[in-house]
Order: structure tokens, then C-alpha cells, then sequence
């Protein structure tokens, strides 16, 4: 069943509420660069968000845990420069939250001044309460992130679909009520069973996004990369390929570097 798009000149966190209560999806993709920016921006993707995967598809690293600080609010201020409609938002990074609330507050106003950026995503739901608090007490908008998170790859020890069993599954949801509580926004659900996560969506108010968590959610985010099939080793069962820019890409570059060595490029028409 189809619902009527309201037309929004500029997404907000309001904006993003009214959708659910609208009934309609809300749309979510990474971008980490300003020419990228513009094109998912352009697209009318409603919410765009500066991941902290980069350390993985833009840096090369295995996990999401090198990434700083300083490197994650210059992706942040590329992408800003780049959007005139979507809400931005900024990943904290490990290290930056989790055990202290003053330096959560600190992290999350620089990310909001020196990048322009809308809001800001954490990992974890009661074990980080204050550093949510001390956030939001500072105006700055906060959207949660349950299931697998990828910040605690080394606690979980695999990137398996989390919340399978009743005990873990009953904290998923008591942290996605207490994140709605304590003022949150909005929540990401990352790689959970689809039934518990439209459970999850039922019970509170403020938006549900997916990504591995099927389509009883209220909006849909992936990666990029892996949309436009650039990562095309990276195959989990969510990921709907809508592009192999691998290989057109590789194809590209392989006749630039065959005109190149025949002389063929430039031709008379593309010199002074």
C-alpha cells in the first residue's frame, strides 16, 4: 500500500516524527565526501548519515575503531557542504562517549560546530544514559543505534545477527523505550531478527531505521558503497545491489589506461 510523500524542502528531526506518523518510509544512506554528498542529497534521500564507516570503505580498515575524531568531522563538513535538503548525521566514534559523559558533550559539540552537521548517532542504549543526557540537556539532537554494533565487534567477536535469544532480545527493547524516553529522536536497528524489530517499532513513537532488520521498520539505511556495488566483496543477505560500479568502474579505467598507451587519447579534438 502506497502513501502519499509530503514534499519537504528541508528534512528535520520534526520532520522525520511526522513521517512515521504519516506512515511513510524514511530513507537513509551514508555519504562521506562533498561530491557524493550531492548526489544522494539530489536524490531526495531524507536523512544521510556521515557513518563511521568510512574507516572501513574510505580508509580500508577492518573495523570501525581506527576512525578519530578529527577525521570524522572532516567527512562531516565535506558532506554538509554538499546538502541542501537531507538531515546530516555524524557518528560519534569509539572512544569518544563511551566512558565519559563530559568528553561525550565535548565530542558531540565539536562535531555540531566545526561541521555544520544536524545531529549526531551512538552505539548502546541504559549503559551510556548519561552521556546521552548531558547531549541532549545541550540541544544537540541524539539517534540511538541497537543490535549489532559495530563499535563492540570485539565483545561480540562476529558480526552475526544479534538478539536471537529471549534475554538479549528483552534489553533490545527495554533500551529502544528507554532511548525514546530520554529523548532520543530516532533509533537505528542494525542486523536483528525482522520480527522483533517491527515489535520494536510498534512500541515507541519516534522513527525506527534498518539496516539488516527487515521491513516492519519505519525507514531503510545502507552503506553507499555497497548499494552502488563498489564494495562488491561485501555480500550479507540485506544488501540489495543497485549498481555494479566495480566492475563499469574498472572497465572505465582499464580503456583510459589502453587509449592512454595506444596514443589514442587525446585525439585532436580534446588538445589546444
Amino acid at each position: 500500500m502506497s502513501v502519499a510523500k509530503k514534499e519537504y524542502k528541508r528534512v528535520t528531526v520534526k520532520s522525520l516524527i511526522e513521517m512515521k506518523q504519516l506512515g511513510e518510509k524514511i530513507s537513509m544512506l551514508t555519504a562521506y565526501d562533498y561530491s557524493m554528498a550531492r548526489i544522494v542529497d539530489g536524490a531526495d534521500v531524507d536523512c544521510i548519515l556521515v557513518g563511521d564507516s568510512a574507516s572501513n570503505v574510505m580508509a580500508g580498515h577492518e573495523t570501525t575503531l581506527p576512525i578519530t575524531l578529527d577525521q570524522m568531522i572532516y567527512h562531516a563538513s565535506s558532506v554538509i557542504r554538499g546538502v541542501q535538503r537531507a538531515l546530516v548525521v555524524v557518528d560519534l566514534p569509539f572512544g569518544s562517549y563511551q566512558s565519559d559523559p563530559k568528553e561525550a558533550l565535548r565530542s558531540a559539540i565539536r562535531i555540531m560546530k566545526e561541521s555544520g552537521a544536524h545531529a549526531i548517532k551512538l552505539e548502546g542504549g541504559k549503559e551510556i544514559k548519561e552521556s546521552i543526557k548531558k547531549i541532549l540537556n545541550a540541544g544537540i539532537p541524539v539517534m540511538g543505534h541497537l543490535g549489532l554494533t559495530p563499535q563492540s565487534i570485539y565483545k561480540f567477536g562476529t558480526y552475526t545477527v544479534r538478539a536471537k535469544e529471549e534475554e538479549e532480545a528483552n534489553k533490545l527493547k527495554e533500551d529502544a523505550q528507554f532511548l525514546e524516553r530520554a529523548g532520543c529522536f530516532a533509533i537505528v536497528l542494525e542486523k536483528i531478527p525482522a520480527k522483533l524489530a517491527k515489535e520494536v517499532a510498534q512500541s515507541v513513537s519516534i522513527p525506527v531505521i534498518g539496516i539488516g532488520a527487515g521491513n516492519g521498520v519505519d525507514g531503510q539505511v545502507l552503506v553507499l558503497h555497497d548499494l552502488l556495488g563498489m564494495t562488491h566483496e561485501f555480500n550479507p543477505r540485506f544488501l540489495r545491489r543497485y549498481m555494479n560500479l566495480y566492475q563499469e568502474m574498472t572497465q572505465a579505467i582499464s580503456s583510459y589506461v589502453s587509449d592512454v598507451k595506444s596514443r589514442d587519447f587525446p585525439s585532436d579534438q580534446e588538445q589546444y
